[in-house]
């Protein structure tokens, strides 16, 4: 069952899955009525569950899940990855590659391998307090509080001296 983002319980898990490029608005507009379909269709081990997504700054689709009702399983979980896998293909999209960072650039949000993102911080390319966007973070209120922050209040802070 999908519901409006903002109604799911603050205790909600979250799924944060970031692209490697910005999504096109048509792009966008292509892949919703697709999470739509397959939110409506989630469940674990035959329980509807009680779900909403987000895709933001036409980067990062967020899938939620109010595990009050029903929690994820292991099936459930595998689902999800399996959908997200497909809208990569069908986009030429990297959204699973968790060694990736994405961060703000002036007002532009830039992403880059792990790598780069450790050689910049050597050379003082980013700061301490660059915006990050930490997609480690697993709760609603988390996302909501703790995902756009401070290199320095992120695990990124491990890579600056």
């Amino acid at each position: 069952m999908i519901i409006e983002f903002d109604k799911l319980a603050d205790s909600s898990r979250i799924w944060i899955y970031q692209s490697n490029r910005k999504l096109s608005n048509s792009e966008v507009l292509a892949i919703e009525p697709k999470i739509k379909m397959f939110l409506k269709s989630w469940t674990a081990h035959g329980k509807e569950l009680e779900a909403s997504y987000e895709i933001k700054y036409n980067r990062f689709i967020v899938l939620g899940l109010n595990q009050e009702n029903a929690s994820a399983s292991g099936c459930s979980i595998d689902a999800s990855v399996n959908f997200i896998q497909t809208i990569e293909k069908e986009y030429s999209l990297d959204l699973l590659d968790k060694m990736n960072v994405t961060y703000y650039n002036g007002e532009f949000i830039a992403h880059k391998s792990l790598v780069d993102f450790k050689k910049m911080a050597k050379a003082k390319s980013i700061s301490k307090n660059t915006i990050v966007f930490n997609n480690l973070v697993n709760t609603k209120i988390d996302y909501l509080e703790n995902w756009e922050v401070p290199a320095k209040d992120s695990w990124h802070a491990r890579f600056l001296a």
